[in-house]
C-alpha cells in the first residue's frame, strides 16, 4: 500500500502492512474498515489464531519501503509511514514472529522513514519487540529513533486501560514519539491526567512519567458508522492546544453535526438528534435543510452526509499539527535524555552505543 493521497490517510506519507488480518477486541472494531475491504477482495482473515490464517506477501512488496526511504533521503525530508492500516503488528498469532522480525529489520534499515506502529495490544510490545531494542539488553534507548508508538483509544475505558501500558513500555524503551488515535472517537474522552509528562525527585524515589506527544482524532466511516459528538473533539483540541500537544484532526467520518455542515442544501434521509454523552435518537423522516433545532435534552442535530461531504474542518479549519522538532528534548528516566524524531541523517540508536552484545533478532 502506498502514499498518502491513494488512501486518505492524512497523517501519513505512505500506509505499509506486514500482513492482513486481525481479531477484533473492542467496540472501535465493530464496524473495521479494514476487514470489510479485506472480505471485499476475497480475503477470510479476520478471526481466532486458531482457526484463521493471515495474509502475507512477497518481497516486492517487502522493497517498497527502501524506495520510500531513498526518495526521502534524497530530498533531504522524514516521511511517515502508518503501519499497519490491515493489521495490528502487535497481535499474538502463531504464523507472526518471522513476520514481525522481518518487520524490525526493514525498519532498521530504513532511518528518513518514521514508522508509526498503532495498536490495540500495547500490553504485548514488551515481549514482541526484538531484545535488541530492548532496555533489558541496553538500559533506555536501543529502540531506533524512527519508531513511534501509538495505542487506539474509541472511549475512556480502552484509553484507561491502554495508555498506561503504552506510557510505561515507551518510557523503558525511550521511544521517540507516543501518540494517541482517537479514532472512531465514541464518546467523551478525557486525557488531561497524561497530557503533561511528570519527573519529580523527593527524597530517594523518582517517578518519571511519559506524556502524550500527539493526539489524533476522527469520525467512523462505512455503512455502519456512528457519529462523533463535536463537543468531544473540541475538548481535546482545546486540552491539547492547552499543554501544547499536537493535534491532529482526521475527518468527521460519516456523519457531521448541522451547524458544522455548509452544504444546507443536501438531503439525507439518515440524520437524528444527539447529546454529549453520546445519546443518538435517530430520525425516520428525510432531512431537507429546513428542520429547526433538536428537541430539549439534545444539543446537535447529526446529519449523516458521507465521509467526502462531511470533510476534515473543525470550527472553520484543518488541524494538521505534527510531533516535531519543537517538541526538543524530553527529560528520560534517571537523566537519559530522550530525544525528538530523528532528522533524515541521525543515528537511529542516539541513547546507547551502537554494539554486537545481545542476542540478534528474536522475540522476547
Amino acid at each position: 500500500m502506498g502514499k498518502q493521497d491513494e488512501h486518505g490517510i492524512s497523517w501519513t506519507h505512505y500506509t505499509f502492512n506486514p500482513w492482513w488480518g486481525c481479531l477484533k477486541v473492542s467496540p472501535g472494531c465493530a464496524n473495521c474498515y479494514a476487514e470489510t475491504f479485506a472480505k471485499r477482495t476475497g480475503w477470510d482473515i479476520w478471526g481466532p489464531p486458531a482457526t484463521t490464517r493471515r495474509r502475507t506477501f512477497g518481497d516486492a512488496h517487502w522493497a517498497e519501503p527502501l524506495k520510500w526511504n531513498a526518495e526521502a533521503a534524497k530530498a533531504g525530508e522524514r516521511r511517515r509511514v502508518f503501519c499497519a492500516s490491515m493489521a495490528d503488528v502487535f497481535e499474538d498469532h502463531p504464523d507472526l514472529p518471522p513476520i514481525r522480525e522481518r518487520l524490525w529489520a526493514l525498519i532498521e534499515q530504513t532511518p528518513a522513514l518514521d514508522w508509526l506502529l498503532l495498536t490495540k495490544r500495547p500490553q504485548n510490545i514488551g515481549q514482541m519487540l526484538p531484545r535488541r531494542w530492548s532496555a533489558l539488553e541496553v538500559p533506555y534507548g536501543r529502540v531506533p529513533r524512527n519508531v513511534w508508538l501509538g495505542t487506539s483509544a474509541e472511549n475512556q475505558e480502552q484509553f484507561d486501560s491502554r495508555w498506561p501500558v503504552l506510557a510505561s513500555e515507551g518510557r523503558d524503551l525511550g521511544v521517540s514519539v507516543l501518540f494517541v488515535s482517537a479514532e472512531p472517537l465514541l464518546g467523551p474522552l478525557d486525557l488531561s491526567a497524561w497530557v503533561d509528562e511528570v519527573d519529580e525527585r523527593e527524597d530517594d524515589n523518582h517517578v518519571y512519567v511519559r506524556g502524550i506527544d500527539w493526539v489524533i482524532v476522527g469520525g467512523e466511516s462505512g455503512p455502519k458508522a456512528r457519529p462523533m459528538h463535536p463537543e468531544w473533539v473540541r475538548r481535546i483540541r482545546a486540552l491539547c492546544a492547552e499543554h501544547g500537544v499536537p493535534f491532529h484532526f482526521k475527518q468527521w467520518g460519516e456523519w457531521i453535526a448541522k451547524p458544522l455542515f455548509r452544504g444546507q442544501r443536501a438531503q439525507t434521509a439518515f440524520w437524528g438528534c444527539m447529546d454529549v454523552d453520546g445519546i443518538f435518537n435517530p430520525q425516520t423522516t428525510t432531512w431537507n435543510g429546513r428542520q429547526g433545532h433538536p428537541p430539549d435534552g439534545y444539543e446537535y442535530t447529526m446529519l449523516r452526509v458521507g465521509k467526502r461531504l462531511a470533510g476534515r474542518e473543525l470550527d472553520g479549519r484543518v488541524w494538521d499539527e505534527f510531533p516535531g522538532d519543537h517538541s526538543a528534548a524530553l527529560a528520560g528516566p534517571e537523566g537519559v535524555t530522550h530525544t525528538a524524531p530523528a532528522s533524515a541523517s541521525s543515528d537511529l540508536y542516539p541513547n546507547a552505543e551502537r554494539t554486537d552484545a545481545g542476542p540478534e533478532g528474536g522475540e522476547r
